[in-house]
């Protein structure tokens, strides 16, 4: 390995010891914070940022467009191209109306393989947590990330799994359209308790995505 600084050398590690523990890519902040989490006395922010641009002017680190850092000749590199990030935003209930996916709420960032998505604009995806069970028969879990693209309102959403915001509140739902402006947002659930929603399109709604994939929380390091 190239000649390294005590400090340099730590934030290597650092990096990739975030990576394994979270199963994601750090920017520089985010890394920054997870040292002070751990109880590393980091120093200020521009510091740690000063230490990855040494690492990354030798070669041992590379980052994409989204500033994720990626260990150069680590596993996880070579699929450095194929990978792009969307962003995380917090709980949007699977039963009532509790939580809305917005910008001040944005959890992270996921790395999600292009080839989950060929057909999509990356620029358009984002994920929200999914909270409650009432669209479990479509594999839909209290937990799991689900992945929506983000469609012009004159899309046809007519039964289609979409992220509805209703007053700034945000729910998994089927959406139906029916005769005199009615909209319902319907539940599949095999929990009985979970009842459709029913609304009028002069209603403040807003479809902020349509459904294109889970991601189970079994199955990601989050």
């Amino acid at each position: 390995m190239k000649t390294l600084t005590s400090k340099q050398k730590s934030i290597l590690d650092a990096i990739e010891e975030y990576v394994d523990r979270r199963g994601e890519n750090p920017t520089g902040y985010t890394l920054h914070k997870y040292l002070e989490a751990e109880g590393v006395k980091a120093g200020v922010v521009k510091g740690t940022m000063q230490v990855i641009e040494a690492l990354e002017k030798k070669d041992l680190i590379k980052r994409d467009q989204d500033r994720k850092i990626y260990i150069v000749g680590n596993k996880r590199f070579h699929n450095l191209k194929n990978i792009f990030s969307i962003p995380a935003y917090g709980l949007a209930s699977c039963g009532e109306a509790l939580a809305y996916a917005e910008e001040n709420n944005i959890d992270g960032y996921l790395q999600i393989s292009k080839s989950l998505f060929r057909k999509a604009d990356p620029a358009k995806l984002f994920a929200v947590k999914a909270l409650g069970d009432s669209m479990d028969k479509d594999d839909i879990n209290d937990g799991d990330y689900v992945v929506f693209e983000k469609k012009d309102m004159d899309y046809d959403f007519k039964n289609k799994i979409v992220v509805a915001v209703i007053n700034g509140m945000a729910t998994i739902k089927y959406y139906r359209k029916f005769k005199n402006g009615m909209i319902g947002l319907f539940p599949n659930s095999t929990n009985s308790i979970h009842q459709p929603i029913y609304l009028n399109e002069t209603d403040q709604i807003l479809i902020a995505g349509v459904f294109r994939r889970v991601l189970p929380v079994k199955y990601t390091s989050l």
